[in-house]
């Protein structure tokens, strides 16, 4: 006689949806790489660790984070738009209070709705920026800019702060509860 072991797959439960642990832990894993790469793009251009951003031109020695991307746009319909963004005070602002607030959103697991609408509405305007439709991309559609959008979107979505991240502390605040859109 013969007896076969049951196997149980091990979940993890978010509010309407269930993960596998391995899931939900791959997402984790997701969340925190994608909050690393805003956070380190915020941190470089703040205080020009020489990879994307020289130290001469960093935002804390006068360097503007948005001349330099935007003033060089080439191509597309929103081209004088970005190139009158380019280095103003509101754009470097928004651009990097948005890098910051995105990753440490995602690295901390909280306020995934607003970091993942935000990452989306970043992406979209930087992707018209380069206008791959025209830049002669590898591919002129989907590339990583839309790849960031559609993995903060998901992350948000999967509820993905739960695992290694506060999101379950965050989600049982009383202002949380009454406003669910801060999740």
């Amino acid at each position: 006689m013969t007896t076969v072991a049951a196997h149980r797959l091990e979940q993890v439960e978010a509010p309407g949806a269930i993960l596998t642990k391995a899931a939900a832990k791959a997402l984790a894993v997701l969340r925190i790489t994608t909050g690393f790469v805003f956070l380190w793009a915020f941190l470089d251009k703040t205080f020009g660790f020489g990879y994307a951003t020289p130290a001469a031109k960093a935002w804390i020695n006068g360097g503007s984070p948005t001349k330099g991307f935007l003033s060089h746009v080439e191509a597309g319909p929103f081209k004088e738009m970005f190139h009158s963004l380019a280095g103003s005070t509101f754009a470097d602002w928004a651009f990097m209070l948005g890098l910051l607030g995105i990753g440490l959103a995602l690295i901390l697991g909280v306020g995934l709705r607003i970091a993942a609408g935000s990452a989306a509405l970043m992406m979209a305007m930087m992707w018209l920026a380069e206008w791959p439709l025209a830049s002669g991309s590898s591919n002129p559609v989907v590339d990583y800019h839309v790849i960031y959008a559609v993995s903060g979107i998901v992350l948000a979505l999967t509820y993905a702060g739960h695992t290694w991240g506060l999101g379950r502390l965050w989600a049982r605040l009383p202002l949380v509860q009454k406003n669910r859109w801060l999740i």
